[in-house]
């Protein structure tokens, strides 16, 4: 916190410079009859300057000598261009107890924009993710859809013969059909036992 607030306070005495650089030197003198207790006071009396350059010169040690502006129902307001913000303070500048407070609400401020920045980094990031996860997804869905349309060989449904038929040539045994071709040629054969086929006579020389 202290190297916080240290760069903090350089801060605003380098702001004070540049106010103070402004003034040229023949204006160091006090320009007015008594000290003015406040900013507006000062104001009203730089206005009073002879020329427009101690007129400026004088408005910016007004600004340089008092932080705190007159608020419209009493006290003042302190403006913070580090923070972009006003706090209420009961003097024409900050005492050190109100000096503390606004610098430790510095520190905070400075911490919840840190805080800020790493949950719009881890949106962001998750985002990503999520964005990438969905081109995988319909890589994989475009990948399914052209496999789907490769036609896929079909195997020749097989003849499937039918249970109980008989094949060709085969009979029942002991059935006429399947007996008959036997008995004929057992017939034939007892018909050459008895009728010999007659031999042919010899041929004469």
């Amino acid at each position: 916190m202290s190297v916080v607030v240290a760069s903090r306070r350089a801060a605003l005495l380098i702001a004070a410079a540049g106010f103070f650089l402004l003034t040229p030197s023949h204006a160091q003198a006090q320009w007015w009859k008594r000290a003015p207790v406040d900013f507006e006071e000062c104001a009203d009396a730089a206005e009073k300057a002879a020329s427009k350059a101690e007129k400026t010169s004088a408005l910016a040690d007004c600004n340089a000598k008092f932080a705190g502006r007159r608020k419209a129902g009493g006290g003042y307001t302190y403006y913070d261009f580090l923070q972009d913000r006003t706090f209420d303070i009961a003097g024409p500048n900050p005492t050190p107890d109100e000096q503390r407070k606004i610098d430790e609400t510095y520190t905070a401020y400075l911490a919840n924009q840190r805080r800020s920045n790493e949950a719009a980094q881890a949106t962001a990031r998750q985002q990503r993710e999520q964005q990438e996860q969905q081109v995988q997804q319909l890589q994989q869905v475009a990948l399914r859809t052209e496999t789907a349309r490769v036609p896929v060989p079909v195997e020749r449904p097989k003849v499937q013969q039918n249970v109980g038929q008989r094949p060709k040539g085969a009979c029942t045994k002991g059935s006429f059909s399947c007996e008959w071709p036997r008995l004929s040629e057992s017939l034939n054969d007892l018909k050459k036992l008895f009728n010999p086929t007659p031999s042919k006579p010899a041929k004469k020389g």
